[in-house]
């Protein structure tokens, strides 16, 4: 995956771009998800990880493709085989992308809580 796919944050963290990629779809749907746990530990071919799943190889074929084009698994030709392996790089632009509102509560939170402790000193 290239890095003109990740996020990008401004230098004050107040701006987010989203990536050309939906990492957020991709991840959204219980049987993609199914997939990358079962991809983590694994490289595996679309016969194999049909297996794991009551839906048809064309359906897994079409799961295993959002997630490709998401950059959350890659692929490659062995022989006759398509294998796919699990790339965590996209989980950590998840998670930098979750940082910047993780930030924006922990901020919130805080000014709150400094409100609230104001009053009981006044009462």
């Amino acid at each position: 995956m290239s890095t003109k796919n990740f996020l990008h944050i401004s230098k004050d963290k107040r701006t987010v771009s989203v990536p050309k990629h939906d990492v957020f779809h991709a991840i959204a749907d219980p049987t993609r998800r199914q997939m990358l746990q079962l991809l983590a530990d694994n490289e595996l071919s679309i016969a194999a990880i049909a297996k794991s799943f009551p839906i048809s190889r064309t359906a897994v074929n079409k799961h295993l493709h959002i997630l490709a084009e998401a950059g959350l698994v890659s692929r490659r030709k062995a022989g006759r085989e398509t294998r796919y392996r699990f790339n965590p790089e996209p989980f950590a632009e998840l998670k930098t992308w979750l940082s910047f509102f993780e930030q924006y509560w922990d901020e919130r939170l805080a000014a709150l809580k400094h409100l609230v402790e104001a009053d009981e000193e006044s009462s």
